[in-house]
């Protein structure tokens, strides 16, 4: 049987997932990974994630976490059942975001990590979003609890990170893309390039949502997250067949 592998994105944990682990269903191993907080790169990262989850898996990550996703597939693409890439980003990192990266990165060592986020909240959310102070609260609080230094290590394997796009023409498992229509750190045009290139990708939209979707559409987020697992998953141990 495989396991399914949430990987959150950038300093966040657990908490990202908490609506989707909650409609999983019962008979699924299930774990959420925390290696961007423990290796530097986002290859050491997937090393480290295939490492210590043997056997077939199923991966589904948000923005970094779907980085890690991919490298993960490309290095054993023989162990991934499945991939779910959400809110993410193939290509490698550009200029200009290695430019204000590099800037955010001694701000957020000198301890100004809130001057850094607090002007950029709404390329986190949709305006609706926005509007949710709890929502919002969270959102800082999953900051907080990872704290300057590991904001500043994972912003560092971001600006790194491989251009993710030569081997996924190569994949052969079940892959749904998903993307907020308004999300504007990695635009609908981030999710349709990655989309066209993965043979048979499954590709949706969510309305009035921006990049923190599993938070702003969690319903709708779990539909998708459901009708994908269908694919590879089968009550009682029985697994679909890989395409």
């Amino acid at each position: 049987m495989s396991t399914l592998i949430l990987l959150p994105g950038l300093a966040a944990r657990e908490t990202l997932w908490l609506d989707q682990l909650n409609a999983l269903p019962p008979d699924l191993p299930c774990a959420v990974s925390d290696v961007h907080f423990r290796h530097a790169s986002i290859p050491h990262m997937a090393r480290a994630l295939l490492e210590e989850h043997p056997g077939p898996l199923a991966l589904c990550g948000a923005s970094m976490g779907g980085m890690v996703a991919m490298e993960a597939a490309r290095q054993a693409p023989e162990r991934i059942r499945a991939l779910a890439l959400l809110g993410t980003n193939a290509q490698p990192e550009s200029a200009a975001m290695h430019a204000v990266r590099t800037q955010a990165l001694a701000r957020f060592r000198s301890g100004q990590w809130r001057e850094v986020i607090e002007p950029n909240l709404a390329l986190a959310f949709h305006a609706d979003g926005l509007a949710q102070p709890a929502l919002v609260a969270r959102y800082w609080a999953f900051l907080e609890a990872a704290g300057p230094e590991a904001l500043a290590r994972q912003n560092e394997a971001v600006m790194t990170r491989p251009d993710a796009r030569r081997d996924l023409s190569t994949l052969h498992c079940p892959t749904w893309v998903l993307c907020g229509e308004d999300d504007q750190l990695t635009p609908p045009a981030c999710a349709q390039e990655i989309a066209d290139l993965v043979p048979g990708a499954q590709l949706d939209w969510l309305p009035r949502c921006g990049h923190m979707l599993t938070w702003e559409r969690p319903k709708e987020v779990n539909e998708w997250l459901l009708k994908w697992i269908a694919l590879w998953h089968r009550p009682g141990g029985h697994q679909g067949s890989v395409r």
